[in-house]
């Protein structure tokens, strides 16, 4: 299935309901360190109730590791200074999806390593600054799995 990247995620409720997102949709979880909480923190906990242990989550001490353990699979950059619709790509059943911090999205210089078709973003008001980021993981979620006909891992 699917893999959803969190660059170092700050707000533990949205990773909670991201790890009960990736345990309805079969999609591995990707943490990459540093987070801005502590893991045990007991919002993680609540947000993801009891769906902990159906999901498949890996935790990356830094972006390079992550790279270095994640190869052979696409990879998109979600931004809001993204080039292509979320929906125009043609999915693919082992893809990844990354989203960046709450507060600061993406570093500039990580999204200057993808090519403007692997930059993401998903259509909002003009004058709007981000959508919340657990909303944004299940916009580009369901959308993928949908090309994919909600077909289960």
């Amino acid at each position: 299935m699917f893999h959803v990247i969190l660059y170092q995620p700050e707000i533990p409720p949205n990773t909670g309901n991201i790890i009960r997102l990736c345990a309805n949709t079969g999609c591995t979880l990707h943490l990459v360190h540093p987070l801005g909480f502590a893991w045990d923190d007991k919002r993680v906990r609540r947000a993801g109730l009891d769906y902990h242990d159906l999901a498949h989550v890996l935790h990356h001490k830094s972006w390079e590791e992550f790279l270095a353990n994640f190869k052979g699979k696409r990879l998109f950059a979600m931004t809001s200074k993204g080039a292509t619709a979320y929906h125009a790509p043609t999915f693919e059943k082992e893809d990844a999806f990354l989203f960046g911090p709450e507060t600061r999205g993406l570093p500039q210089d990580l999204l200057s390593t993808f090519e403007s078709d692997f930059r993401l973003f998903i259509p909002q008001k003009t004058k709007s600054r981000s959508l919340n980021l657990s909303n944004s993981v299940s916009v580009m979620i369901y959308e993928a799995w949908r090309q994919q006909g909600f077909v289960s891992a």
